[in-house]
């Protein structure tokens, strides 16, 4: 085996898996905790770097599976909210460069998370935070998991009221258990779900409105004259800023897709284009059908709006049933829309209790050092989310995501403004990037001041504190400050922050000679299972090679690399 000597076989026998014994002597400092525990690390991947050895899906299934999500019905939503207030003209160019914003931050995300198969907060260790300093970015990206899946929950509580009569209490408690099953089993489970549900989900979306348009063309006309309730349909900057905020509160949603993404193969000669056409599909790409939908939600609110009312107008649900009323027999409609609102919120919301179980278990291990399992933060994730469902967040919807979006800005532009500024213009920031505990220092400023300082400012002009005339733009606000603010600090600090170490112990090169991450076997001897090179360092206490959770839970720090 390339690199350093390993220890003889009894030195590995540390953990209750490998030793007859352990079940009456204390586990090793770095040991995730239980035999169970060993293998739902293995399951998924939660925590590190995902393996080539367990990546078997095609790039248009791994595309596939993360569109999937997409279907989510949120989008409808926040579409005809922004549209009902500001008009038509507004609505769109706000979702316009909402998307604009959402793609270009994107992308080079989505490249660092399917090239070097990690999920965002791992990237956002090595991309100016540290290793301690993105627990806040994990937290808050685990928030927007439960706050969206809430957002879902409540949009399908609405369908089964509306087609079964369910109340919607008992709506929310059937949105938020139904999906355990499946979110247990994670990406083996998700794929095929994704992949079955998408033919008919793309169907009953999209019939009914190709007929409304086709029976009824002065539908368009009607959509694109609606003037809103707050303006006389001229173009306004603050009315265009202020819904471009709403939908900007969906920028971490790549942090979703790259918990997809993570899981693409190899990128090679053979499969470069259909890799590249994956990556920027399910990558970035997912706003562009984001944006569809908000301005598919302003034509249905407004073609709606005179039968049920500027409330009702905003569900989902509402929507659909008045599109399928023109389509269908009276008998049909409700279930057809109820069928659509259920699929949809399924599609969604497995993916925010996935990837909300993620971000949730990667912040209570760094901090506690302990590692409980993904399935007891799926169960935290989801009872947050139905909190926020019995606590009606349906109906102040708009400020709840408008005072989220200006974190979630300033989280992702000041990682990608260090993925493509200070890595490849300024140069200071490491090319590869790097997650594991050691080789990071706890905290780097580069990116923790930007993102403190772009959050706090935009949410106190979001809270009206420097006028009123200002508040409007918090979320450019977000974006200025977070884009400046990154480079000037890596400049200031001269990269000295990223990396505690350059050398992790390991002969071997973290990349193969295609560019990719190195698929060559080590034994961890904490936890004696197989890791591929990207997720090992060597300990030298041990002259044995360590894996990151095993890193990440070493409590007495014996295995830990010195400075």
């Amino acid at each position: 085996m390339p690199g350093i000597t390993t220890v003889p076989w009894e030195a590995c026998m540390s953990t209750t898996q490998s030793r007859p014994s352990a079940a009456t002597e204390p586990e090793p400092d770095g040991a995730p905790q239980g035999g169970g525990a060993v293998k739902e690390t293995l399951e998924d991947y939660t925590l590190r770097f995902a393996p080539r050895s367990y990546r078997r899906w095609t790039p248009m299934v791994v595309a596939t599976t993360a569109l999937g999500g997409i279907a989510y019905m949120a989008d409808f939503s926040i579409g005809a909210g922004i549209g009902l207030s500001h008009g038509t003209g507004n609505a769109l160019l706000a979702i316009g460069v909402a998307a604009v914003l959402i793609f270009v931050t994107g992308f080079p995300l989505a490249y660092y998370g399917a090239r070097y198969n990690l999920d965002l907060d791992l990237i956002t260790r090595g991309a100016g935070f540290g290793y301690f300093g993105s627990v806040l970015t994990s937290v808050i990206f685990a928030s927007f998991t439960f706050i969206f899946f809430a957002l879902e929950g409540s949009i399908m509580a609405q369908g089964l009221k509306l087609g079964l009569h369910l109340p919607l209490w008992i709506g929310y408690l059937v949105s938020t258990f139904m999906v355990i099953p499946l979110v247990i089993y994670g990406m083996k489970a998700l794929s095929k779900l994704q992949v079955w549900t998408t033919p008919v989900w793309l169907l009953l979306m999209v019939g009914p409105l190709v007929y409304v348009v086709a029976e009824d063309p002065g539908t368009v006309d009607r959509f694109l004259a609606y003037a809103g309730t707050s303006g006389d349909g001229g173009i306004n900057t603050a009315s265009v800023l202020l819904g471009a905020g709403v939908c900007l509160s969906l920028i971490a949603q790549i942090g979703e897709q790259i918990d997809y993404l993570r899981f693409m193969p190899p990128r090679t000669d053979k499969n470069r284009r259909a890799w590249w056409t994956a990556v920027v599909m399910a990558g970035p790409g997912w706003v562009v059908l984001g944006a569809l939908k908000q301005a598919i939600g302003v034509f249905l609110a407004v073609y709606i709006l005179s039968g049920v009312g500027p409330a009702a107008a905003t569900e989902p649900i509402q929507q659909f049933r008045g599109a399928f009323d023109a389509m269908m027999p009276s008998w049909l409609v409700v279930p057809l829309a109820v069928v659509l609102v259920v699929i949809s919120q399924i599609k969604i919301n497995v993916t925010n209790a996935y990837s909300g179980s993620l971000a949730w278990t990667n912040s209570f291990t760094r901090v506690t050092r302990r590692y409980p399992g993904r399935m007891v933060f799926v169960l935290v994730n989801l009872g947050f989310a139905l909190a926020l469902m019995e606590a009606d967040m349906f109906s102040f919807l708009n400020d709840i995501l408008s005072f989220y979006s200006n974190c979630a800005i300033a989280w992702v532009v000041t990682v990608a403004t260090d993925i493509m500024v200070n890595k490849y213009v300024l140069k200071l920031s490491p090319l590869q990037p790097e997650f594991r505990r050691g080789m990071l220092y706890a905290v780097n400023p580069v990116g923790v001041v930007s993102f403190v300082a772009a959050s706090g400012l935009s949410i106190a002009m979001y809270f009206h504190a420097l006028g009123d005339a200002l508040q409007p733009y918090s979320p450019v606000a977000a974006v200025v400050i977070a884009f400046v603010l990154t480079p000037v600090m890596a400049l200031v600090t001269r990269g000295k922050y990223y990396l505690r170490r350059t050398d992790d112990g390991v002969a071997e090169p973290l990349l193969d000679e295609s560019g990719n991450p190195s698929a060559s076997p080590y034994t961890c001897h904490v936890c004696a299972q197989e890791y591929e090179r990207p997720d090992v360092t060597a300990c030298v206490t041990h002259e044995a090679h360590v894996c990151s959770l095993c890193l990440s839970t070493d409590r007495s720090g014996e295995h830990v690399l010195p400075v």
